[in-house]
């Protein structure tokens, strides 16, 4: 398979000034511009708290509704008419409500898009549901993939939700779910990459390893002090309100694990929190998302998709030494993780302009310089 076009292969396009480009991902001041033309449309006034430097962030509308089984509506369904089938009951989200762990949940989300024919996108779990194992995917109408908005798509959107860990309590405009727009194809090829690692060192504190995206592995080397190398979901623990950010002490919902001889045993279906041995930067003018490692090389999984916003770990946003927090499940059978092991990837798309502000620049980023950390919600 030819590899993608490479970033110096692509010239502005007509009418735009050098450092622009016609295909990327989308950043801010475009996002602001979609929302002023109707292409980003909302029940509620989009704020600028919602916008990141290249990502939006979605909220949960009025209604939620528990379904038998997590569905795609495929080619010409609706999400509303699958729901006639499959929804077992429906109740208010507007002054809170509890989603159990182990069910599955369909929530109508505020936004609502009218994309232009070249202009399609894509969703991820925002960082901290990631970390609170909240299995969260976007559907659209019509959608036969999870996360993927067909270019020009024009419709609502909806969040499925799965707590897998822990309940939670979820309320009209909880933010789980962020969404990103694309013009065109704009991953960076192989060659692009390690050229973009001469210009703007893209890992340190690992060897760089570039194939399909940039090769991170597993810090099991424990805390110079308290010798921590991750954390365990505890299985039997209380409601966590996803909006209740510093309310939870750690020591009621994890413990913390050590690494024996610089390995760990993940035991089936446990939940982990670990970091990346490398430092990640993105440069001011690229985003990046981190696609789980093959599972042939072990049962495991990196189990969350997540995007990182231009300027996350990067010297110019205060980020210098910030690592990839992993969120980590073992499927069937015991597994050994080992220090530096590779677990994930991360593929580098550019934007279509640099964005006028970055990751962890006063925008109330919660990650930034970040070494292990749990989600927002514990102190």
């Amino acid at each position: 398979m030819a590899e993608p076009a490479r970033r110096e292969d692509l010239a502005p396009a007509p009418g735009m000034t050098d450092g622009e480009f016609s295909t990327g991902i989308l950043p801010c001041q475009a996002l602001d511009q979609c929302i002023a033309s109707g292409e980003i449309a909302a029940d509620q006034p989009i704020g600028p708290e919602l916008i990141q430097p290249a990502s939006l962030d979605l909220r949960l509308g009025t209604m939620a509704y528990r379904v038998r089984a997590s569905f795609l509506p495929g080619a010409g369904n609706s999400v509303a008419e699958k729901l006639t089938s499959f929804a077992m009951h429906s109740f208010p989200l507007t002054e809170g409500a509890v989603l159990e762990k182990g069910c599955v949940y369909i929530v109508p989300l505020l936004e609502n898009l009218k994309l232009r024919a070249r202009t399609g996108a894509m969703a991820n779990p925002k960082s901290s549901t990631g970390r609170l194992d909240i299995f969260t995917r976007v559907i659209t109408d019509g959608a036969e993939e999870f996360d993927r908005i067909a270019t020009g798509y024009k419709g609502p959107l909806y969040a499925e939700i799965s707590p897998r860990t822990f309940s939670v309590k979820v309320r009209t405009g909880s933010r789980l779910c962020q969404m990103r727009l694309r013009r065109g194809a704009s991953t960076a090829s192989d060659t692009a990459t390690r050229r973009l690692h001469e210009r703007s060192p893209l890992i340190a504190g690992g060897e760089l390893d570039v194939e399909s995206g940039v090769a991170l592995s597993v810090d099991l080397s424990g805390d110079p002090k308290s010798g921590i190398v991750g954390y365990r979901a505890k299985r039997h623990t209380g409601i966590v309100d996803v909006d209740n950010v510093g309310g939870y002490a750690i020591a009621d919902f994890w413990e913390p694990i050590a690494a024996s001889n610089g390995h760990i045993i993940l035991d089936p279906d446990d939940f982990y929190i670990l970091a990346s041995r490398e430092a990640v930067a993105v440069p001011p003018d690229h985003a990046a998302e981190m696609r789980a490692y093959d599972t042939l090389v072990g049962e495991f999984r990196v189990h969350y998709a997540g995007f990182f916003d231009p300027g996350f770990g990067h010297d110019a946003a205060g980020g210098t030494g910030s690592r990839a927090v992993l969120e980590v499940r073992s499927h069937d059978v015991p597994f050994v993780l080992e220090h530096g092991q590779t677990v994930g990837r991360l593929i580098y798309e550019r934007l279509t302009a640099v964005p006028d502000r970055l990751y962890g620049q006063g925008i109330g980023s919660n990650y930034q310089a970040q070494g292990l950390k749990l989600s927002k919600h514990f102190k």
